[in-house]
């Protein structure tokens, strides 16, 4: 029975060919592994495993059962195709593919296990020798051929241990560390390493101490402890075949005297370059001897910290980097330390990748004599090298045929070029392939498929454009015919564009005529014709115009035109951009009028028939269109108002539009409001005006950690409409705070306090749960800050007593905002000072002076320098000495020493004292002195009060105030008022005034005595004087009271 069987399948179209590059793979017993155009696939009786990739390599394991078939397919995906001659009316001959295996062509004649079935490779009885290496298939037709990717076929196998005799034992010191090799046997495809102690199953655990590397298959023990004695026995795994083959048991045995400590030697480290690529897991191992046993770090040499993808195994001694992308390359340490020392291992992994297309070719059809240019351009790293293939063969840059990197240019093309390219770009880990096909045509010129239209109408005075493209490889040489006449460019109204097309401006009626293009080349002649026939403009007659429409009405937007009879002629309306469709929407729209009127009646509009009608004219030469706007008025409101996204600051909001009612919506408002607002405000927006065509925008300059609604309003040429119903609720995220407290100051309290206070922030300024405030504060002149935090949003004022302060120190003082999500910014330091103590010393010389009935003038001495601050002094009056609650108090700021106390009872006799006072509080009083208030002033007002006026003098009299015994005695009288109040004294009952003419007056006299100002005469209003008569009159006449 044979070994096995392999089956390289090939796929191809009957018409072209499709290929893709195929790649490398690795497979196992009984799966499918599948990579773009190649895969490979076992079938075994016996139990199935799984795939597994190793360095891009297919795996066939030589022990497994006889029945097995591999497939190794070009399949078409990387899609290339052979542009197919069906269009020229045959089709290509399609040949079946050829193998290669390491670039030989197989012999499929003289090779008994390898034949083709259906383009398929079939290998039966597969041999490792013979059937190991590169596969590749060729794809070819009439017109040419292309390369497939290469596949990889190689054998899985693991030998057994040369030697099955235990091995050598390992003596070692306690403390001292130790090397256990494995030494693995002869294999392919990836390996696993465990180590059994003393029997199976019990395998070494790995931790700190102990660790097997999956590199060099050894086990290493850092620090040997008496329980480590025994026999070591290496289990070596192919992860391909799953074969599993066993080592001879090493013995450990511990010698009678004891390793001190020391330092950490590193024997499991990187290598010093270490290639990884785009995508891969890359594992880094470090492990170190040493007493008492290291621990292992990481660290990269940069700085960078590690993103949280990187995994640390097996107590550090594996870093694990899993999907490797650039940013991952750099130079990684591994750092062993002990507390007798450290020791460090580096290594730089460089970033590599295969190559990917950025840029690839398309299949050309060029005429005999073009140039061809392709270009194709790939990444990777290291940086791709470009090659070219024609045919499977390569191209090399000559005469003619130049390549420099991906560029391939040929010039003056011939039938011989026609083929197919294949530019490959390669770097040392990988190749790709990419295809097309060049066709060069050769044919004379022909108007099959471009004819001059054999009746073209154009409107007078406008441009004419007749193209002449006849089908023609190479392109054809053209020339124009009017009637029989050849055209040039000899007129400024005609051109001939170099690309044969016939242009000719303002056209007149001199310009109809025949037009004829011939075209030539070397293989022929053809020629197409067509009439040319000029119509005068057409014009709007009568157009409709905007207006407001009223609900119910029906009216007639006009749309009238005079044109040229030779024109057809069709009339359409759209209304808001939408044609309107007169079968569907009859019960309100009709087109009225004849050939040449193309009027619209709207019978019985609504309010949604407001917006833009436009009126549309075609004709053969020339569109034309008139419109009108009909208003109901401002748009209505917007509809579906929603949060699509939010942050702490910021709200992006999406809408649908209302109704325009006639008039195009110019533009949208968004509003929103809070808890903390009054109503609804304008908010800002990015676009900063949204104009009509937008239906999102984002609001920013929102306040974290506070629940917003919003509502759009939409505005057009009316005015503003209604607001669209408000959005759900939704609250901004948190943040940290981003405002301080404000007003930070403070002072005063009592003795060893220093008395803290500021503005509280604003609930809606809080930005998030746990709010509270950091007060921070030191002696003026020193660094170190204390810190106290209340967690009390509400509270405005601290208070810190401490025996060790002084009175009146200076603090800088300033205060922070928190909440859940961080501290936030403080406030400008302000100096507050500590509480301060009373002044100790009373005022000296204290002396009053009864000034009227109602007022004393307290006088006193400042006091002198002392250790306590004054702010300033208090006046305390009382009535009865024995009574000292019925106490008065006039406080002065300022280093006055006079003051009068005023509100007093009159003839009443007062107790004095003074006290010196500052913030905290008042000091010890002086003695107390007393005095009498004056008698009150007369209560009885001047009477027979008379005034005679002659010119602008006025002159006064009134009778005399006699005071009772209880009333102070007259001593004069006052007043005279007008405007701005002005005071005469007089000891006279009679008195003259001189008057201005253009002012008004009021007058009043009041007796004056040692109590005060008495009570004052009833008022005299005089007016004007240029507007009353200048006469002497009794003062009981002329009175206002």
């Amino acid at each position: 029975m044979p070994r096995g069987k392999i089956i390289l399948i090939f796929f191809f179209l009957i018409i072209g060919i499709v290929i893709s590059q195929s790649s490398s793979h690795i497979a196992q017993a009984d799966s499918h592994v599948a990579s773009q155009s190649c895969f490979i696939s076992h079938t075994f009786r016996k139990e199935r495993k799984e795939e597994k990739k190793n360095n891009g390599l297919h795996h066939i394991s030589r022990n497994s059962s006889p029945l097995i078939s591999v497939h190794t397919a070009c399949s078409p995906i990387d899609k290339v195709s052979l542009l197919s001659p069906a269009a020229n009316g045959y089709h290509a001959v399609v040949h079946l593919p050829r193998w290669s295996l390491n670039g030989t062509l197989i012999d499929l004649g003289n090779d008994y296990r390898r034949h083709m079935s259906g383009g398929n490779l079939i290998i039966s009885s597969l041999d490792r020798d013979q059937d190991t290496g590169i596969y590749q298939c060729t794809a070819f037709n009439t017109w040419g051929s292309i390369l497939s990717r290469r596949a990889s076929l190689q054998f899985a196998y693991l030998d057994n241990f040369k030697t099955q005799t235990v091995r050598s034992a390992v003596n070692v010191r306690e403390g001292q560390g130790v090397v256990l090799l494995c030494g693995p046997p002869m294999h392919s495809g990836e390996l696993t390493f465990a180590w059994i102690f003393n029997e199976y199953p019990y395998f070494v655990q790995q931790d700190t101490r102990r660790f097997v590397s999956q590199e060099t298959g050894s086990l290493y023990i850092a620090k040997v402890e008496p329980s480590d004695v025994g026999n070591y026995t290496c289990v070596v795994n192919n992860t391909i075949t799953r074969e599993k083959v066993l080592s001879s048991p090493t013995p450990l045995v511990l010698r009678s005297d004891v390793m001190g400590e020391y330092e950490p030697k590193i024997e499991v480290h990187f290598p010093d370059s270490v290639p990884a690529a785009k995508g891969s897991v890359v594992k880094l191992e470090c492990f170190a001897l040493g007493n008492p046993v290291p621990e292992i770090s990481w660290r990269r040499t940069s700085g960078v910290p590690f993103p949280s993808k990187v995994k640390m195994k097996n107590s550090n001694a594996v870093l694990e980097i899993p999907n490797f992308q650039q940013e991952d390359a750099g130079t990684y340490e591994c750092v062993a330390e002990n507390s007798r020392g450290k020791n460090t291992a580096r290594g730089r992994i460089s970033f590599h990748a295969k190559p990917h297309w950025l840029q690839t070719m398309t299949d050309s059809a060029l005429s005999i004599e073009e140039n061809l240019f392709w270009e194709c351009k790939a990444n990777g790293k290291p940086k791709p090298s470009y090659s070219w293939l024609k045919n499977g063969e390569n191209i090399m840059s000559e005469g003619r045929i130049q390549i420099e990197n991906g560029a391939l240019s040929i010039a003056a093309l011939n039938l011989s070029d026609a083929g197919m390219y294949q530019c490959v770009a390669e770097n040392k880990h990988g190749i790709i392939y990419s295809s097309a096909e060049l066709m060069v045509l050769a044919s004379p010129p022909s108007f099959s498929k471009s004819p001059l239209r054999a009746l073209l109408k154009a409107r007078s005075g406008s441009e004419v454009t007749l193209e002449c493209k006849p089908q023609a490889s190479p392109p054809a040489i053209s020339l124009w015919k009017k009637g029989n006449e050849i055209l040039c460019s000899a007129s400024l109204r005609i051109s001939l564009l170099p690309n044969g097309t016939l242009k000719i401006a303002n056209v007149t009626r001199r310009d109809a005529a025949s037009y004829t293009c011939i075209a030539k080349n070397q293989f022929g002649t053809a020629s197409t014709t067509g009439r040319l026939l000029i119509t005068e403009p057409t014009r709007i007659t009568l157009r409709p115009t905007n207006m407001e429409i009223i609900v119910g009405e029906s009216i007639v937007l006009p749309c009238q035109i005079a044109c040229d009879p030779a024109l057809d002629v069709s009339f359409s309306w759209a209304f808001n951009g939408q044609l309107i469709d007169f079968q569907r929407d009859g019960d309100h729209f009709e087109r009225v009028g004849g050939s040449i009127s193309g009027d619209l009646m709207i019978r019985n509009i609504q309010l949604n028939h407001g917006g833009k009608y436009v009126c549309v004219i075609d004709t053969d030469v020339e569109s034309l269109s008139t419109s009108a706007i009909l208003v109901s008025g401002p748009p209505g409101p917007p509809d579906k108002v929603a949060v699509e996204e939010i942050t702490d600051s910021t709200a992006q909001l999406s809408w649908t539009p209302g109704r325009d009612n006639g008039s195009p919506i110019t533009g949208f408002i968004i509003q929103a409001r809070t808890p903390f607002t009054v109503g609804w405000q304008a908010v800002d927006t990015v676009p900063e005006v949204i104009n009509g065509n937008m239906l999102t925008a984002t609001v920013v300059g929102l306040n974290a950690w506070v629940e917003y609604e919003f509502r759009v309003v939409a505005r057009n040429s009316v005015g503003m409409g209604e607001p669209s119903p408000a959005s759900a609720k939704t609250r901004t995220e948190d943040a940290i705070p981003d405002t301080a407290p404000t007003d930070v100051g403070g002072g005063g309290g009592t003795k060893s306090e220093l008395v803290i206070t500021w503005e509280p922030v604003p609930e809606e300024l809080q930005n998030g749960e746990g709010f509270g405030y950091i007060i921070a504060f030191r002696p003026v002149g020193t660094v170190t800050w204390t810190r106290a935090v209340i967690s009390t949003p509400g509270v405005a004022r601290y208070v810190f007593r401490n025996d060790t302060i002084p009175p009146f120190a200076p603090f800088d003082v300033k205060v922070g905002a928190y909440n859940n999500r961080g501290e936030g910014p403080f406030s400008s330091i302000a100096t507050v000072y500590s509480a301060e103590e009373v002044p100790s010393v009373a005022p000296k010389r204290v002396r009053a002076r009864s000034v009227s009935a109602a007022q004393i003038e307290v006088i006193w001495e400042a006091l002198p320098t002392i250790p306590e601050r004054v702010l300033g002094y208090e006046v305390l009056y009382w009535e009865d000495d024995t009574k000292p609650d019925t106490v008065g108090k006039v406080r002065i700021t300022g280093n006055y020493t006079l003051v009068n106390v005023t509100g007093l009872d009159a003839n009443t006799p007062y107790y004095l004292a003074v006290a010196a006072f500052n913030t905290a509080g008042s000091g010890p009083q002086s003695a107390p002195i007393n005095t009498t208030t004056k008698k009150p002033p007369p209560g009885q007002p001047p009477l027979n009060v008379e005034w005679t006026m002659i010119g602008s003098t006025l002159t006064l009299h009134w009778d005399p105030v006699v005071a009772m015994d209880t009333e102070s005695e007259v001593t004069g009288y006052m007043r005279h008022r007008y405007n701005d109040v002005n005071i005469i004294l007089t000891n006279k009952t009679t008195v003259e005034l001189s008057l201005s003419a253009n002012d008004n007056y009021l007058i009043q006299i009041k007796a004056l005595s040692e109590g005060g100002e008495g009570v004052g005469s009833e008022p005299i209003h005089i007016h004007k004087l240029s507007e009353s008569a200048l006469l002497s009159v009794s003062i009981s006449s002329l009175f206002d009271h």
